[in-house]
């Protein structure tokens, strides 16, 4: 990925898709914006954002990004 592109990308909080903040969708808590990749996650996000931004919180099927084996 080009790395200026990648420094405009935001992670969804909910999927941690990589999204666009210029067109997604986005909510706002405790004074930070969070960017989605669609209104339905945009809406599971505003129902319960503690759960999306608890440390201990992985999406299903998701890998840990920060982990490398070898």
């Amino acid at each position: 990925m080009d790395w200026n592109l990648q420094m405009t990308m935001a992670r969804d909080p909910v999927c941690w898709m990589m999204v666009d903040p210029k067109t997604a969708p986005k909510a706002e808590h405790g004074g930070e914006t969070y960017y989605f990749c669609s209104r339905g996650c945009q809406l599971d996000f505003e129902d319960e954002p503690e759960r999306f931004l608890d440390p201990s919180y992985k999406p299903e099927g998701a890998h840990d990004m920060g982990a490398h084996s070898g």
